[in-house]
């Protein structure tokens, strides 16, 4: 079992000293800790529903590639970008960049996007639900035309490429990790089936083993191996001071479903205290813990 590192929320940085120095701290700490990938948020106001709007909040992929001039090994991605926020080309774009710099490190996340707020206050276009799920699965094939090596035209509904042109081409091999984030069974995790490495799904283990036997449904309609993909969870609220021992049985539920990644998200003032009291004294146990098979 792996454990990521979400930051959804960066005031406590400001509180701290300022938001580099707190953030490029988180960064370094969870790295040594041995988290093994961190993703920020990818909206451009605060989630009301969480924090005011009011509240910072950076723009993704500057603040990941600052990220990676303060780390060695960290994996970086969003979680997730949402596909109204970037042309698919300047996304990918983005992505392979973050890639280079990084040597390697960077996944692409990416969902259909639905803070209606954000983009009415910055003038961003917000095209309803049916049209954003075409906007993102035509996104997935222009990164993936990009990241092929085959400079040619592409002609999708919403967008038209006359030259698939990547240079420098991504690090990763054979390309960056794509990860797509949600669970609706319909469309969502059919686009996972068809184009991700991975996913990213909430609830606790008897809500995601149902999604995952969607997923599973998908992937026979495709002929797809499910084991291909990874399978994320945002892990539930870790009560302060929550034992070890209470951690590793949720691991173990998950584990036992599927799930090869829970995510925490940086929670209280000191993020990084936070992680290290609360995961430092089971990280060994938790890394041993063996995901059981898709099938």
């Amino acid at each position: 079992m792996q454990l990521d590192l979400h930051v959804w929320r960066f005031e406590w940085a400001v509180r701290q000293g300022g938001l580099a120095r707190g953030l490029a701290e988180l960064a370094r700490r969870s790295e040594a800790l041995g988290i093994r990938t961190l993703s920020v948020m990818d909206h451009y106001f605060q989630m009301e529903s969480q924090a005011p709007a009011t509240d910072p909040m950076l723009e993704a992929y500057t603040a990941l590639g600052f990220l990676a001039g303060k780390t060695e090994r960290i994996r970086l991605r969003t979680l997730v970008s949402g596909v109204t926020y970037r042309h698919p080309a300047v996304l990918a774009k983005a992505v392979t960049t973050l890639d280079v710099l990084s040597e390697g490190r960077a996944e692409l996340g990416l969902g259909a996007a639905w803070y209606e707020r954000e983009h009415r206050g910055l003038g961003i276009p917000f095209p309803p639900l049916a049209e954003r799920f075409e906007r993102l699965e035509e996104a997935l094939q222009i990164c993936l035309a990009l990241w092929s090596g085959r400079v040619g035209r592409f002609e999708g509904r919403h967008a038209v490429l006359e030259e698939t042109l990547c240079s420098p081409m991504p690090v990763s091999r054979p390309r960056p990790r794509i990860l797509i984030g949600g669970g609706g069974e319909r469309k969502t995790l059919r686009l996972v089936a068809r184009y991700a490495d991975a996913c990213n799904l909430f609830g606790g283990p008897t809500q995601v083993a149902h999604k995952l036997d969607v997923l599973r449904r998908h992937c026979d309609e495709i002929g797809r191996d499910p084991n291909e993909i990874e399978v994320t969870v945002m892990h539930p609220a870790v009560a302060a001071g929550a034992r070890a021992d209470d951690l590793i049985r949720d691991a173990e539920a998950f584990a036992a479903i599927g799930v090869s990644t829970l995510v925490a998200s940086a929670t209280g003032d000191d993020p990084a205290a936070w992680l290290e009291a609360t995961f430092g004294p089971c990280m060994a146990r938790l890394g041993a813990i063996p995901t059981k098979p898709l099938r």
